[in-house]
C-alpha cells in the first residue's frame, strides 16, 4: 500500500524569499534528462523543486522517498504511482508486472515503463526527493537503464544528499546531465537580507546579517534556527557571536536553544512524534497522548520549525530530516523507556490501518520483537516477493531469543545467512534448530511437527553435502522426502536473484570425491524428476551435467542439459539457467560445435529474466570472452577486457573465480604476461586457503600453460605435475582439454621428460588418456590399437552418416539395446568418451578408409 501523502508535492510557505535565480537554474533543467539537485541537510532541496514546480506550470510527478522503498519493487512501484496521479492511465502494463514480484526482472518492468513513457504526449517531470536513502544496488541499476533510454520529452529531477552511484559519463559527455549543486542552493547575501527583513521580525543592522551569513555560509536551515533563536534573545550582537564553529556544531547549539524555549507540551510532542517518517492529528495523538495535536503541528508549522505539510488540506506532515535526526538522537539517549513506549504506539496504530511493513520497524525499534514476527509470520512468501531486502534486514536484527518457539522464522533466518554466504554458522544453526525440534515431537501437532522437521532435514541435507557427507546427507533428503513430500518453501529462496550466487555456481567445488558423488547425483535425480514442482533438483542437474563434462562424457551431458533445460519450475531460476546455458554452450564447442555454442550464450541475454540481470550478464559476458579465445577470436576477448572493469590486482571472492581465470587468460594471449601470472598466483594462494581442490587444479592448469607460453616451460611443467597429481585420482579430463594444442604440448613434453625420470606408469596412462582426449593418439597405441569387429565397423559408418542410435537400429535391423552395446565397445577399444572423439581417432587409425 503506497502512502498518497508520498506523491503530493510538499507544501510551500506563502513568506518564502523569491530566489529567480535558483529558478532559472531549474528550468535548465527542462533541457536535459536528469537534473541532479545535490546538497547535505538544510540547504532547502525539497523547497526549491516545490516552489519550482509550482511556478513552471510543467506537469510534474512527485514522489517522497523513504526506507521503505528501499527494495526494487516498492521503489517503482511509489514511482509508477507518482504519474498515475497526474496521468491516471499510466501503468496499465507496468501494475501488473509490479504484483508478480521478484520473478519478474527490473529491466522488463523498466522496458515497459520506458514504453508507456512513450505514449505520453506531453512533457513530463518525474522528481525523486530524499533518492540518498535508495541504497539497493538493483534499483541504481534499473534507474541507469531507465536514463538511457529515456524518451527526450520525459526529464528526471532528483534530490538527494549525496552524488548518485549509478554511471554519469555518458550522460555528462551528451550534455544531458544538470547539477544543481550546493553552492547553487545556498542563499547569496542579498537573499539573506531579504529572508531577515522579510520572513523574520527581527530588525539586524546590515553588519549583523552579514556575520550570520558568514557564519552559515548561505546555510539555509542555519539562518532559519539563527532567526528562530535570536527572536528569543536579549542580546542579539552577544547571540549571533556565539554562532561561530562548524555548521554541525552551530546546528546542534540554535536547535538545542530552539527545543529549550519550546512549552514543555510542546518539547514533549516534538520528542514523541519524531520517531514518525510522516505523521497526521490521528496518529500524533495515539504516539503522544497528547489530544491537540492538529493545534501543535499548525503551530509547528507557524513557528517555520522544519516541518512540512504534505498536502493542501494539511492533514499530514513530516518533519526536516535536520529536526527528526537531531530529536530521536536526543530522545533515545535520554529517554529509552519512552522511546519504546512511542515507537510501539506508533507500531499499534499503523497495524491497525494495515501499514504493517511500517508497524513492523516500529516494533523492532520498540523491541516488540513477538509482535514483529506476529506480522512477518502472516505471509512470509509474500513479503520474499516484495519486500525481500526489508525482510532479511528484519531477521538479521531480531535477538537469537526470537527464534526459540519460530521454527519458520528459525529456518528464514539460516536461508538469510545461506544466501549471504555464512555457510559456517547458518549450518551451525542448523544442527542446533533439529535438536531442539526434535525434542518437540509429541508437544506440538503432528502436522505441524512433519512441517517443521521436513524443513529442518532439507537443510540438515544440504549442510551434510556441503561438508562431504554424501551418505548422511543422503539420509536426510529420506527424512525430508517422508515428512515433507511436496518440498519445502525454502528450496525457492533467492529464486531469480543473485543472492547465493556464490554457493551454486560450480557445486561440484564442494566435493572432495567425484566418484562418491556420481551415485549420489543420480539416486536424487531420479528420485524428483517426476515432480513438477521441484526446482531443488536443478542443483542436482547441474552438478551431474558438470562432472560428465568434466569425465568428457558429453553424450551423458548433454542428455541431463536437454532433461533440465525443458523443465518449466527451473525456467524463473536465473542462477540455475545461467549455469545450464554455459554448462550447454561449453558441450557443443566440446563436440566441434562453435556456432551452436555461441548462440546458446547468447540466447541467454533474453532467456534470463532477474532485478539482478547485469550481475549475471557478467558471468556470461566473461564466458563468451573464454569461448572467443577458444574459437581463436581474440579481438572479441579484448574487447570484454576494456569493458569489463576487472582489474589483476582486485580483490577475489570464490564466486568470481571463473572471471579472473578468463582475466588471466585473456591478459596472456595479449602478451601482459607479467600481470596474468601476478593474478595467477594471488589465486592460487587464494584457493589454497580455500580448500577447493577443484579451483586449484583449474588454476594450476592455467598456471602452467601461461608459464609454458611465457617461455618458463621448467617451472610450466613443475606446476603442470602438481595439477596431474591432483587430478588424476578423481578423473579430471576437460580442465586439461579446454586448454587446446598447447595442453597436448605440455602433455607430451612431461611425457618425455618422464621416460628418463620419476613419472609412475599410472601418471603414463592418464597422460595417455588426455592426449586421446585431446585427440591426439600416443605413438604406441598406433600399432598396438584394438580392431573393431566387423558390426562395429559398420555402426560407426552410420554414426559418421549423422544417423542416430535408433536409426542405426533400424537401418542394422538390430535392437537399440544392441547398438548402445556396440558403441560402449567400440569407445573403449578407442579410449574415447563420445562420437566426435570415436570418428576423429577412426579417421587417423584409418578404420573407416
Amino acid at each position: 500500500m503506497i502512502v498518497k501523502t508520498k506523491l503530493y508535492v510538499p507544501h510551500v510557505t506563502k513568506s518564502l524569499v523569491s530566489r529567480p535565480r535558483l529558478i532559472r537554474k531549474l528550468n535548465e533543467g527542462l533541457e536535459a534528462k536528469l537534473t541532479l539537485v545535490s546538497a547535505q541537510a538544510g540547504y532547502g532541496k525539497t523547497t526549491a523543486l516545490s516552489e519550482w514546480v509550482k511556478q513552471c506550470g510543467v506537469l510534474a510527478a512527485w514522489a517522497s522517498l523513504d526506507r521503505q522503498d528501499n527494495d526494487w519493487i516498492p521503489f517503482w512501484s511509489c514511482v509508477t504511482a507518482s504519474i498515475q496521479e497526474k496521468i491516471p492511465s499510466f501503468g496499465q502494463t507496468i501494475g501488473p508486472l509490479l504484483n508478480i514480484g521478484t520473478r519478474v526482472s527490473a529491466e522488463h518492468v523498466i522496458k515497459e515503463l520506458l514504453n508507456e513513457l512513450n505514449d505520453i504526449t506531453d512533457e513530463l517531470v518525474i522528481i525523486l526527493d530524499d533518492y540518498h536513502i535508495i541504497e539497493l544496488p538493483d534499483i541504481h541499476h534499473s534507474l541507469s537503464y531507465l536514463l538511457e533510454h529515456l524518451p527526450r520529452h520525459i526529464h528526471l529531477f532528483i534530490a538527494s544528499r549525496t552524488d548518485l552511484p549509478i554511471p554519469t559519463t555518458r550522460l555528462l559527455a551528451k550534455r544531458e546531465l544538470h547539477r544543481i549543486l550546493e553552492q547553487d542552493l545556498r542563499f547569496q547575501l542579498d537573499e539573506g537580507f531579504v529572508f531577515f527583513r522579510d520572513t523574520t521580525d527581527l530588525l539586524l543592522t546590515p553588519a549583523q546579517v552579514t556575520e550570520l551569513f558568514r557564519q552559515t555560509e548561505g546555510w539555509i536551515s542555519g539562518l532559519q534556527l539563527a532567526a528562530i533563536s535570536l527572536k528569543r534573545s536579549d542580546h542579539i550582537a552577544e547571540s549571533i557571536h556565539q554562532f561561530s564553529g562548524k555548521q554541525n556544531h552551530i546546528f546542534d547549539y540554535l536547535l538545542e536553544e530552539v527545543l529549550h524555549h519550546q512549552s514543555e507540551s510542546m518539547r514533549a510532542f516534538l520528542l514523541e512524534s519524531s520517531i514518525l517518517s510522516r505523521m497526521n492529528r490521528s496518529l500524533c495523538q495515539a504516539v503522544t497522548g497528547q489530544q491537540n495535536c492538529q493545534e501543535q503541528l499548525e503551530r509547528l508549522e507557524q513557528l517555520n520549525l522544519f516541518i512540512i505539510p504534505l498536502d493542501e488540506e494539511r492533514n499530514w506532515y513530516r518533519y526536516h530530516h535536520l529536526l527528526s535526526d537531531f530529536l530521536r538522537h536526543l530522545w533515545s539517549r535520554t529517554d529509552p523507556d519512552k522511546w519504546m513506549q512511542s515507537h510501539i504506539r506508533a507500531a499499534n496504530w499503523l497495524e491497525n490501518i494495515g501499514f504493517s511493513e511500517e508497524a513492523v520497524e516500529h516494533y523492532i525499534e520498540g523491541k516488540q520483537f513477538a509482535d514483529a514476527i506476529r506480522l512477518i509470520e502472516k505471509n512470509p512468501p509474500a513479503l520474499m516477493q516484495s519486500k525481500s531486502d526489508a525482510l532479511m534486514r528484519w531477521v538479521s536484527v531480531l535477538p537469537e531469543a526470537s527464534f526459540t518457539e519460530t521454527p519458520m522464522l528459525e529456518m528464514f533466518y539460516i536461508s538469510v545467512m545461506l544466501l549471504g554466504g555464512k555457510w559456517g554458522t547458518a549450518f551451525q544453526r542448523v544442527w542446533q534448530t533439529k535438536v531442539r525440534f526434535e525434542a518437540l515431537q509429541g508437544k506440538l501437532p503432528d502436522e505441524d511437527w512433519n512441517k517443521v522437521m521436513g524443513n529442518i532435514y532439507f537443510y540438515c541435507g544440504i549442510a551434510s553435502y556441503v561438508q562431504n557427507d554424501l551418505v548422511r546427507a543422503s539420509d536426510y533428503l529420506e527424512l525430508a522426502e517422508r515428512y515433507m513430500p511436496e518440498g519445502s518453501f525454502f528450496q525457492v529462496m533467492g529464486q531469480n536473484r543473485y543472492q547465493g550466487y556464490s554457493s551454486n555456481y560450480d557445486q561440484l567445488t564442494l566435493i572432495h570425491d567425484l566418484h562418491a558423488v556420481e551415485e549420489f547425483l543420480l539416486k536424487w535425480i531420479k528420485a524428483w524428476e517426476h515432480k513438477k514442482q521441484y526446482p531443488f533438483i536443478g542443483y542436482m542437474y547441474l552438478t551431474y551435467i558438470n562432472l560428465m563434462y568434466e569425465w568428457n562424457r558429453l553424450e551423458e551431458a548433454e542428455l541431463y542439459i536437454g532433461q533440465s533445460w525443458g523443465r518449466q519450475d527451473l525456467q524463473p531460476f536465473a542462477r540455475i539457467m545461467v549455469q545450464l546455458g554455459i554448462a550447454a554452450s561449453r558441450t557443443q564447442q566440446a563436440e566441434g560445435n562453435s556456432k551452436r555454442a555461441s548462440e546458446l550464450l547468447l540466447q541467454l541475454k533474453s532467456k534470463i529474466d532477474s532485478p539482478d540481470y547485469d550481475l549475471f550478464m557478467s558471468k556470461v559476458a566473461a564466458e563468451q570472452a573464454y569461448l572467443s579465445l577458444r574459437q581463436g577470436s581474440l579481438q572479441d576477448a579484448l574487447d570484454w577486457l576494456q569493458g569489463c572493469g576487472l582489474v589483476h590486482t582486485d580483490e577475489v571472492l570464490l564466486s568470481d573465480l571463473a572471471e579472473y581465470l578468463v582475466l588471466s587468460r585473456v591478459l596472456a594471449s595479449c602478451e601482459r604476461m607479467e600481470e596474468a601470472l601476478h593474478l595467477l598466483e594471488r589465486l592460487y594462494l587464494f584457493v589454497s586457503r580455500e580448500d577447493r581442490p577443484r579451483e586449484r587444479i583449474k588454476v594450476l592448469i592455467v598456471q602452467s600453460v601461461t608459464l609454458w607460453r611465457s617461455g618458463q616451460t621448467g617451472t610450466a611443467l613443475v606446476q603442470l605435475e602438481i595439477a596431474l597429481q591432483l587430478a588424476e585420482p578423481q578423473g579430471y579430463i576437460r580442465s586439461f582439454v579446454d586448454e587446446g594444442s598447447v595442453m597436448a604440448e605440455m602433455l607430451a613434453a612431461y611425457s618425455n621428460v618422464g621416460h628418463d625420470s620419476h613419472i609412475p606408469s599410472t601418471s603414463l596412462v592418464y597422460i595417455k588418456q588426455l592426449l586421446r582426449a585431446l585427440n591426439v593418439i600416443p605413438e604406441d597405441e598406433l600399432t598396438h590399437k584394438e580392431t573393431l569387429t566387423e558390426q562395429e565397423t559398420r555402426v560407426l559408418r552410420l554414426i559418421a552418416d549423422g544417423l542416430s542410435n535408433k536409426e542405426i537400429a533400424h537401418r542394422l535391423n538390430i535392437k537399440g539395446e544392441t547398438v548402445k552395446f556396440h558403441i560402449k565397445n567400440m569407445y573403449s577399444k578407442l579410449g574415447v568418451n563420445n562420437r566426435v572423439q570415436a570418428l576423429r581417432f577412426a579417421r587417423q587409425l584409418k578404420t573407416l578408409d
